[in-house]
């Protein structure tokens, strides 16, 4: 009897301690989610010449990266962003690092544009080198031709692009991303044409649109607006203001230029440095401050 007695009054332990952890299972709530991370975008300039070390602690107040670049830019003849790499990287600032394109016309042939793309992109690696970036860095090609780009221009990016793969470093194009009417009813990008081609769809692209709207001016908005929506979609890094304006493609921008067409950092209320506003998916867009 006394064993019968002890057997039930175990059972009804069991039993009232289940019926107590159910109810726990029962009224624990249920805690929601955590929202992912909103993706952020940051702003950034570029210059075709250095604007100078006093500038930089000035700039570093809007902009999270800075143009770099590995040769002379479009109409200089030399090169004033050399040996400023480790100064710019002291400040926080990370990198677009930029090499020159040709003009079409140095691209007669297929053979020619090979020679080129070869020599371009070895010179690119060497300079890079010797200014610190490490491989894998992404060096950016700045094409000024808009529109449909030729044969031979391809062939260049091409074998640039394959180059700069070859020697361990990643490849961009700095290129339109305003349409351009060809026909009737055909409108092309420079970005899509380079982006249609097979051999070039890992290739970065920086596009550049200035025309408003998209572009909201000359701006530097505290939640700066994603690179897509320069109209093209995959584009990793947006130009939506140039120094100085073209009026055409500015007249309706709801942020305005100075007096003298440029665009100035709110920072530098002196005027001294005008430049041209970007915006990237990252602060350093050519990962090139490690």
């Amino acid at each position: 009897m006394r064993v019968l007695l002890v057997c039930s009054l175990l059972l009804c332990v069991l039993c009232v301690s289940a019926l107590t952890f159910s109810s726990a299972l029962f009224i624990m709530p249920v805690l929601p989610k955590a929202a992912p991370e909103p993706s952020r975008s940051y702003l950034g300039f570029d210059r075709n010449v250095y604007p100078g070390d006093a500038a930089l602690p000035v700039l570093r107040k809007t902009f999270a990266f800075a143009s770099y670049w590995l040769s002379p830019p479009p109409g200089e003849k030399r090169n004033t962003w050399k040996g400023k790499r480790e100064l710019l990287a002291s400040h926080g600032f990370g990198f677009l690092v930029l090499y020159r394109g040709p003009d079409k016309s140095e691209l007669k042939t297929e053979t020619d544009a090979a020679r080129k793309g070869t020599q371009d992109a070895n010179a690119a690696v060497a300079a890079a080198k010797e200014e610190g970036f490490a491989p894998g860095t992404i060096i950016f090609l700045d094409i000024e031709e808009g529109g449909r780009l030729s044969p031979t221009y391809h062939k260049y990016v091409g074998v640039w692009s394959e180059e700069l793969k070859r020697a361990g470093f990643r490849a961009g194009v700095y290129c339109s991303g305003i349409p351009v009417k060809e026909e009737a009813a055909v409108t092309i990008t420079t970005a899509e044409d380079i982006r249609n081609q097979a051999t070039l769809q890992e290739i970065v692209t920086w596009a550049f649109n200035d025309v408003c709207p998209p572009s909201p001016g000359c701006a530097f908005p505290r939640n700066p607006p994603t690179p897509s929506a320069s109209g093209i979609p995959y584009a990793e890094v947006w130009q939506f203001a140039q120094s100085p304006r073209r009026k055409e493609r500015t007249a309706l921008c709801p942020s305005k230029y100075a007096p003298d067409g440029n665009c100035y950092a709110p920072s530098d209320t002196a005027h001294k440095w005008f430049l041209d506003v970007n915006v990237a998916t990252s602060p350093d867009p050519s990962q090139g401050a490690k």
